[in-house]
């Protein structure tokens, strides 16, 4: 039998399972949904849910494990992620430095993962979102980090969604050119998590992605039922990526050429 561990508390690190789903409106309509699960994770808990859970580990090898050098900046590979988005956040003008952040990302499991998109939730000493960190990843092996504030002037409202929005600065897929800009709209993970991301061109919206959860408890039965529910999770992205862009190029969805991140 696996050990269980104690819940840890909900405000901080929990795992997710939900619904990843993708539409594009032209010049073909195209759909897609995956279920999928994902981890929040508190940087300041990593060791802690290591030493805790018996089928996770951090920087090391296990059945799902979380390795620091995947996110943040290459260049930097001894500089801590809690080190990273604070300077991040200083770059983009952004004051107040997170008291807690909360990393949404897929694990590795069995020492792979490929996260399209991670988010790093900074909270300030009252639990209030002040910033998210929207890091990407393409299939070229680049990342992009885009640092958007939060605008907390309706924090009185029962329910607060945060919206945000950026230009395209990341090629991230042959079927979307890079004349887009992204609307954000999602929440500080509770309950529920919700990512909605609205791609517009010229012409209008062109692609609705989302990412909608429920959030569960991080222990480690629910890491092992996981695991054969959802075997080799981060193969299953990549192909499914893979899959999708040839069901497009199948439609005629036409084709653009690979811009690198020094170039845009």
């Amino acid at each position: 039998m696996i050990p269980n561990a104690p819940v840890l508390d909900c405000a901080g690190s929990s795992l997710y399972s939900g619904q990843v789903y993708h539409r594009r409106t032209r010049p073909r309509e195209h759909k897609l949904r995956y279920s999928v699960f994902s981890l929040l994770l508190d940087l300041s808990q990593l060791d802690t849910l290591a030493s805790t859970l018996t089928l996770f580990s951090h920087n090391r090898f296990n059945l799902f494990s979380f390795h620091d050098r995947d996110f943040g900046e290459a260049e930097k590979p001894d500089e801590s992620l809690s080190a990273y988005i604070t300077r991040l956040l200083v770059a983009a003008g952004i004051s107040t430095s997170p008291a807690r952040i909360l990393l949404s990302c897929y694990p590795r499991v069995l020492g792979y993962a490929f996260n399209p998109l991670s988010l790093f939730y900074c909270l300030d000493e009252n639990g209030e979102c002040i910033a998210v960190v929207h890091e990407v990843h393409n299939t070229f092996g680049e990342r992009h980090a885009y640092v958007l504030p939060v605008d907390n002037s309706n924090a009185a409202m029962p329910t607060q969604w945060i919206h945000q929005q950026a230009g395209k600065a990341l090629f991230v897929s042959p079927f979307a050119h890079m004349g887009m800009r992204y609307q954000f709209r999602l929440n500080t993970p509770d309950e529920k998590q919700v990512i909605v991301i609205k791609a517009s061109d010229d012409q209008g919206l062109l692609i609705t992605a989302s990412y909608i959860a429920a959030r569960q408890p991080l222990t480690n039965a629910r890491l092992a039922r996981y695991f054969f529910t959802y075997p080799l999770l981060s193969v299953k992205v990549i192909f499914g990526i893979h899959w999708e862009a040839l069901r497009l190029w199948l439609k005629g969805v036409p084709l653009f050429r690979h811009q690198p991140k020094d170039s845009v």
